[in-house]
């Protein structure tokens, strides 16, 4: 289980711990962000105390039109034992009672100087990446022409050979052997390395080569977007396989269902080439050209006038 503290959102943007340090180490149990505009006036029957709160320019002008009384009962009514920490935008001076009352409650509260929509934006894709549904799985990922092609099949097949040979074809390699995999959102999966194999193959006789090394900063990244799930396994005679491109199967990963073709493997055939086309057919596919509906449709079209003729 992920555990994300307020401490992390200090390392990991530009914001200044103004007051309750000594609640740094509060937990961060939601992605979720809220701006308490109707708390400030007073309203904190549904207040979510468990979330990050953002206080922006328009929560901010409010607040300093109340009177001093208010002030208070708002600001200890904000700093609640579970409240994670308060993140004041756009560098704001921060009234000295919200200062009081969040080093009595032991609340952090940060301050940005960016603009209140870049900090929500911000902070909610770093929150949502965090606490992002996440599996692994035993394959290679590597990016080709910028898709994200997750190549799996069982041990030996030659899925980090065929990832070698693409590596060295000018591709770049995310992962081999465990890929982590998070779902970023409802369509989308983002995969990377464990952080023990980072840039690492394994090749049956040669052993562990760190691919980072051999061939320079530009065959590696740390993550990828997953848009197409590559299947190898040994040629089976007693299969039919899809020879024209018009079945279209799925892998479902968590809530995602990625479009899947199945490589039969034997020798004399070259799979980095195969899968590198099959990568470059999927983005044609994405700019609505589809070769084998294309092909289908003409070949129905030359059946219907050779009809007509005899008719």
């Amino acid at each position: 289980m992920v555990r994300v503290c307020t401490k992390d959102l200090l390392d990991n943007f530009t914001l200044t711990l103004v007051a309750g340090a000594q609640g740094i180490n509060r937990e961060i149990i939601t992605s979720d962000i809220s701006r308490p505009g109707i708390e400030m006036t007073g309203y904190f029957n549904f207040y979510p105390k468990e979330r990050l709160q953002l206080i922006g320019r328009t929560e901010m002008a409010y607040f300093l039109e109340l009177s001093d009384e208010e002030k208070r009962d708002r600001a200890i009514k904000l700093c609640e034992d579970i409240t994670p920490g308060i993140v004041v935008s756009r560098g704001m001076d921060i009234p000295e009672i919200l200062i009081e009352a969040a080093n009595e409650a032991g609340v952090p509260i940060l301050r940005s100087p960016r603009k209140t929509t870049r900090v929500l934006s911000r902070l909610t894709n770093y929150l949502e990446g965090k606490f992002a549904p996440t599996t692994s799985m035993h394959g290679v990922l590597v990016d080709i022409y910028g898709v994200g092609v997750l190549i799996t099949g069982q041990s030996g097949v030659g899925k980090s050979e065929t990832a070698l040979e693409l590596v060295k074809r000018g591709h770049r390699l995310v992962a081999d052997d465990s890929v982590e995999i998070y779902q970023e959102d409802y369509d989308s999966l983002v995969g990377s390395s464990p952080e023990i194999l980072e840039h690492m193959l394994e090749i049956r006789g040669l052993g562990i080569i760190d691919v980072m090394t051999l061939f320079g900063a530009g065959a590696v990244r740390t993550k990828k977007r997953i848009s197409v799930a590559i299947h190898l396994e040994n040629w089976d005679d007693t299969k039919q396989y899809d020879r024209l491109g018009l079945d279209e199967d799925t892998l479902q990963i968590m809530d995602v269902k990625l479009p899947k073709a199945t490589i039969p493997v034997r020798p004399g055939r070259n799979l980095a080439v195969i899968i590198e086309v099959a990568a470059m057919n999927f983005r044609l596919k994405l700019m609505g050209i589809n070769t084998a509906e294309q092909f289908s449709e003409r070949l129905t079209d030359i059946i219907q006038n050779e009809s007509n003729m005899l008719e």
